[in-house]
């Protein structure tokens, strides 16, 4: 595997831990349709949550969150209408952002709730 999937995966991880840490209940990881992939799907509460994880070695070339840009955002909106429908969900839905740098030897995660909307 890659160092860069190695670093996605542990990113990964890290945020799902997180994530059941704060009483998320995970409905799916790595759920796809077709070529779009979504990171976590999770429930807080009532809430369906679809999360995008990134993940850094370091900030060198900006902040993790700003590589979900305006492209990657159409790809997890439609996954995400896919998932509601597949699913019959009929509730509230959001879309989080789960940054993660690995500062030396220090993790630095921040979770970006309401990130962007479709």
């Amino acid at each position: 595997m890659a160092e860069h999937n190695k670093i996605g995966t542990k990113g990964e991880e890290i945020a799902l831990e997180y994530l059941l840490s704060k009483n998320y209940k995970l409905l799916e990881k790595n759920w796809r349709f077709k070529q779009k992939e979504v990171d976590l799907i999770m429930m807080d509460k009532e809430v369906l949550v679809f999360v995008e994880v990134k993940t850094r070695s370091d900030n060198f070339y900006g902040n993790p969150e700003d590589f979900v840009n305006i492209k990657k955002q159409k790809f997890l909106i439609a996954a995400a209408e896919q998932f509601i429908i597949q699913n019959k969900f009929d509730g509230e839905s959001r879309f989080d952002i789960i940054s993660i740098t690995f500062e030396n030897q220090n993790i630095k995660l921040e979770h970006i709730q309401e990130a962007f909307y479709p």
